[in-house]
């Protein structure tokens, strides 16, 4: 039975309203057992509880039989299915997903029961001054929320089920209560995460410190391959000596490092040397993020990326994905364009065991015939697996989305999260890739890809509009731009002729 088989099996079953309702049941409190039904279930069949309501036992019936077919669509067993539960994370996560398929079904891209992953923007306070800064960040929020009401913010996030808790800023560890921050989430069994710019980090007590609290992952931002870029870009002389130690001492304490790098037509010659720079430095993730018009990077437009350019990054991310060359370091990108690059690579491969379907989170390698995953993963996950949170507690899809009240879908502490992440029109918009303007929307990888939603609003000021940077748009980037795409694409053949020449030669 192939992928999509099975994926149609649990549509078809998703769809009966009585297993619906089923679904929706379970994932109510338990009065009896203090959790969701859903959660006692997981519990049981993890066998890390034995005791539970008649009803809580009867949810974990019903349970066993959506893990049971979820894990032969995902390539596994129950077994491992069932042993994974131990670890809170990974329940956590399963979690999310039955309760998405009690709430939305199965869609494509598929919706969880609550964002994965919430960035958290605790302060605007920050030491440099970053010309992309989606947050204009330098001084701090009058309006940010007090130490009480962010534990409360916390407590809220982990009731609805989030898995992952980011938090950025500005600048985070800026802020003087985000050790207590971290405790408190890592109390809640979310995994903990931290943005920032890595300087607090070269001091490795700092490191320990915050090690010590609960952080597990650290993002640190590295925006070229050396100081001259890099600090030019962030604004700070002397940053990217202090970010370089950061990163190591994150690295020697064992933190799941990752590194950041916005690429502009300012460092895009240097990606060959920052993916050397970091394998060097031992990190775990690379990740190229996109330019968004938002924040101070309004000014920085025209630094922003033809879809010509886009598309050599896809090129050297592919390469490097696809290499049989084994490495630690996973290459990865926010440009949904890659999932659609992707899929079109693995149609044109001549291996047929094999696909690779690139995501935020990891590039899976699966077996050919569950290419049909892909869709369900989705490209652009804003306001689908991830939305932000301001100091203040205003929530919107994504951190790179404006900051206008058409864009804001609602407030952490005034409003109520769940219903908000059920309810609101406009994720339900972001969510549906049928309803994409022009090419994005006419596009046959629209599931896979469906272009970056942020871009369409700094550019547009529309959530459905297209994503300008793709190659597919690239009618409407030279309507926008009003420059010569040949006379790009020869300096960009040229820079990166040049970047590769210098990688080959070591």
């Amino acid at each position: 039975m192939t992928t999509d088989s099975k994926v149609n099996i649990l549509t078809r079953l998703t769809s009966f309203r009585l297993i619906r309702s089923l679904l929706v049941a379970i994932t109510k409190m338990c009065p009896s057992d203090g959790d969701t039904r859903l959660n006692v279930a997981l519990d049981l069949i993890a066998e890390r509880r034995t005791n539970a309501c008649t009803i809580c036992r009867i949810s974990a019936i019903l349970t066993r039989v959506m893990l049971a077919i979820g894990s032969t669509v995902f390539g596994t067993t129950l077994d491992v299915v069932q042993k994974s539960l131990n670890d809170n994370i990974f329940r956590r996560s399963m979690s999310s997903v039955i309760s998405g398929l009690a709430r939305f079904g199965v869609n494509k891209p598929f919706t969880p029961g609550a964002p994965f992953q919430v960035v958290w923007n605790v302060t605007k306070s920050c030491n440099l001054r970053c010309k992309h800064c989606y947050e204009s960040a330098g001084q701090k929020d009058p309006n940010e929320l007090s130490t009480k009401q962010a534990l409360r913010v916390i407590d809220k996030l982990a009731d609805a089920g989030v898995v992952f808790l980011a938090f950025s800023g500005g600048e985070p560890t800026i802020r003087p209560d985000i050790l207590t921050l971290i405790r408190r989430a890592t109390e809640q069994e979310m995994y903990v995460a931290v943005a920032t710019n890595g300087i607090a980090f070269s001091n490795p007590d700092r490191v320990r410190l915050f090690k010590n609290a609960g952080m597990k992952f650290v993002q640190i931002s590295i925006d070229g391959a050396n100081a001259v870029t890099h600090d030019e870009f962030k604004g700070v002389p002397g940053a990217f000596a202090r970010t370089i130690s950061g990163i190591r001492n994150c690295v020697a304490e064992g933190l799941f490092v990752e590194v950041s790098t916005t690429v502009t037509r300012h460092n895009i010659a240097e990606i060959y040397d920052v993916i050397s720079l970091c394998e060097g430095l031992e990190v775990r993730w690379l990740m190229f993020y996109n330019l968004v018009p938002v924040g101070r990077g309004k000014e920085l437009i025209d630094m922003d990326l033809t879809p010509d350019e886009r598309e050599y990054l896809l090129e050297v991310l592919w390469e490097r994905i696809s290499s049989e060359q084994k490495s630690s370091m996973e290459v990865l990108t926010t440009a949904p364009q890659l999932g659609r690059f992707a899929y079109e690579a693995n149609a044109r491969s001549n291996s047929r065991d094999e696909i690779i379907s690139p995501t935020h989170f990891n590039n899976a390698r699966l077996p050919s015939q569950m290419i049909g995953l892909a869709e369900f993963i989705g490209g652009c996950g804003a306001g689908r697996f991830y939305v932000a949170l301001e100091p203040n507690g205003d929530i919107y899809p994504c951190v790179f989305f404006p900051h206008i009240e058409t864009m804001k879908v609602g407030n952490i502490v005034t409003d109520d999260f769940e219903a908000i992440w059920t309810d609101s029109p406009l994720l339900r918009r972001l969510r549906n890739k049928d309803l994409l303007q022009d090419a994005c929307g006419s596009c046959e990888k629209r599931y896979v890809c469906g272009g970056c939603r942020a871009r369409a609003i700094g550019y547009f000021g529309d959530e459905l509009a297209p994503d300008p940077g793709c190659i597919n748009n690239r009618d409407i980037w030279d309507k926008l731009a009003g420059i010569c795409v040949s006379e790009l694409e020869f300096l960009v053949c040229i820079s990166s002729s040049v970047a590769k020449a210098n990688f080959s030669e070591g």
